[in-house]
Parts: structure tokens; C-alpha cells; sequence
């Protein structure tokens, strides 16, 4: 089934909306949240939280041509929330750690001048991000959106660490040329 049918299915209220959606993206959603909490069950317990909220959600909204990035979006913020509420500590130093990686290029929320509209600055990062090549918005959404180790990455593209490491370091200081190109001051 495809995603315009499921999100009619939503829409009309039914929940085999639920059914379909897990058989088409429960695998993926899974492994997203489960590199975030480290836990099967917990894991598990958030795709269930994130088909919760898109049955509370997608009326209004209507994510019929990106409903996986849709509920990636969703089960990434509740696996975020529940390794903050479990008080998780060794991976929460690993969030605050990749949480200063990125203070160095995105503009502070507490400086008056910098709160833009999050849908403005969602767009410039999208667009810094499409004018990276392949190889390295792959290995840079990897680390700051999947939250994943250097090491898997590094293993998933057959590279050195060195070599992610690297690039995510060159990749950070492009972010932030690119930002306060635009106007953003960081």
C-alpha cells in the first residue's frame, strides 16, 4: 500500500491505517529509535507512541509524500524524551556530546537576534545540506540525525574512523561559513 492510501486510510479514521504503516516502515522505525535508546523493548515502545501520535496528528496535517520522514521525525523526538526521562547517563553524554559538536555551527536559541522561524532555518539547513555531496550528507545525517557512533558509521561506508571524523569535523565548519553567510551569527 502506498502512503497517499494510508494516509487516506488516517484520515477516514480507520486503523488499519496503523497496520499498514508499521508493515511498511515498523523495521525502520525500530532501528531508528533503538540506535537512540539502546533497548529492544523501549524501542519498541516508542513506535508505538509515534503511530499514537500520527493518529493524533495527521489530521490536520497531511504528510502524503513523506509520511517515513514524518514518523522518523515523531519516533526520534520520543526515543530523544525517553532517554532524557530514564535519566539514561552514559547516553546522555553521548547526546550532550554531539550536542556540542553542533553548538559550534548553529546559532544560539537565547540570543534575541538569532530566533528565526524554525521552518526558515530548517530550509537553510536543508539546502547547506543539499549542496553537500552524497558521500558526506550521508555520513553527516548519520551522526547528527540516526545519532550513530563514529565507529558504525564507519563501518557502514567501509571507512576509517579517521576519515568520518574528519569529514564531520570539515562538514561542521562548512555548516558554520555557510550559516553566517546567510546571516546567521553564531
Amino acid at each position: 500500500m502506498d502512503d497517499t492510501e494510508i494516509i487516506d486510510l488516517f484520515f477516514k479514521r480507520d486503523e488499519a491505517a496503523i497496520r499498514y504503516a508499521s508493515e511498511k516502515y515498523g523495521d525502520r522505525l525500530r532501528l531508528l529509535s533503538h540506535s537512540i535508546v539502546k533497548n529492544r523493548q523501549t524501542a519498541e515502545e516508542c513506535e508505538n507512541d509515534t503511530y499514537m501520535e500520527a493518529w493524533n496528528t495527521i489530521p490536520p496535517h497531511e504528510p502524503r509524500s513523506y509520511l517515513y520522514a514524518f514518523l522518523a521525525r515523531i519516533i526520534r523526538h520520543i526515543s530523544l524524551n525517553r532517554c532524557r526521562d530514564r535519566r539514561r547517563l552514559k547516553r546522555s553524554a553521548f547526546i550532550c556530546e554531539l550536542s556540542a559538536e553542533m553548538e559550534e555551527c548553529i546559532p544560539a536559541p537565547d540570543d534575541v537576534p538569532c530566533r528565526i522561524d524554525d521552518k526558515v532555518f530548517a530550509g537553510a539547513i536543508n539546502e547547506f545540506l543539499g549542496r553537500l555531496n552524497e558521500e558526506k550528507r550521508n555520513i553527516f545525517v548519520r551522526r547528527y540525525w540516526y545519532l550513530d557512533s563514529i565507529r558504525s558509521i564507519s563501518e557502514r561506508f567501509a571507512f576509517s574512523q579517521s576519515k568520518i571524523k574528519t569529514t564531520l569535523f570539515r562538514c561542521r565548519n562548512e555548516l558554520r561559513e555557510y550559516l553566517e553567510k546567510e546571516g546567521y551569527s553564531i
